[in-house]
Formats: C-alpha cells, structure tokens, sequence
C-alpha cells in the first residue's frame, strides 16, 4: 500500500472534497493546487497519475489532526467537525441533485383510438403462418462417440 492509496481512504472515510482538503493543508502552510491534488486519486496507468510524496501526506495528516481537533487555544471535538462535513457532503449532493430527479415522472393515460397509432411509423404488415412438417426429422447426433443403436 502506497501513499496514494492512504489518501484516497482517508479522502474516502472522511468524506473530504478537494477544496476540503486543500483548506486542510493550507492549515500546516502547505500550497497545492486542485489539478496536483486530482493527479493523486487517479488510477495508475492513467498519463496523469503523480505518486503521493511523503511530504504531502506528513503535511496533509497534520493538517488533518489540527482540522480534527484543532489547536491548543481553541480545542474542537472530532466527532462534531466529522458531523458537520457529513451534513455539508449531503446539502452539496441535493445542490447537484435537482429535486425533480430523485421523483420519478407521472405517467400519461393510453390514448385509444387513432390517437394511439403513431403517425409515420407504418411499415410492411406480415401475416403469420401455420408452421409446416419440417423437412428435415428429428436427428440423434452422437457427438463424436461411437455407439450404434
């Protein structure tokens, strides 16, 4: 397990957004740009992909424990800041989310009749017909084996 892998569970876990994680090290004076950041979470074979160095992850778990817990003259609980991200992470998915998309739509009542055809759809008409004996009978194939009956 590498560095990369390490962060995307802790991104994962934490429910963490790039510009959550940014703000995160920015706590511990460390700069990195979303395009660097995004490079990390990619699958390896991808052309984009970068390795995690020690010194992002060292900076970014620092980060994390004063974002956590915060510092010595204003102390936090962990468990509310985990909370209030959970309720951020929700309220930013009903953003993208449009309300209408989640219901699924009415249905229309059939139209009978000539409303019920469609214009411009017609096309050859075939009748059925009565299957005849086939030609062929029914054959035993044996399937490479040579047993007579």
């Amino acid at each position: 397990m590498n560095n990369n892998d390490i962060f995307k569970k802790l991104r994962v876990a934490l429910q963490l957004r790039d510009d959550q994680i940014i703000e995160i090290l920015e706590l511990v004076d460390f700069r990195i740009s979303k395009p660097e950041l995004s490079a990390f979470f990619r699958a390896q074979d991808h052309p984009s992909y970068m390795e995690c160095g020690d010194q992002v992850l060292r900076n970014f778990l620092n980060g994390l424990v004063i974002h956590l817990r915060g510092t010595k003259e204003n102390p936090t609980n962990a468990m509310d800041v985990i909370e209030k991200n959970r309720i951020a992470v929700k309220q930013q998915q009903t953003i993208e989310r449009p309300a209408s998309a989640g219901t699924p739509k009415p249905k229309r009542p059939m139209a009978t009749g000539n409303a019920a055809k469609k214009p411009g759809k017609k096309g050859p008409k075939f009748e059925k017909t009565k299957k005849e004996n086939p030609i062929v009978e029914n054959v035993k194939y044996n399937n490479g084996k040579h047993k007579k009956q």
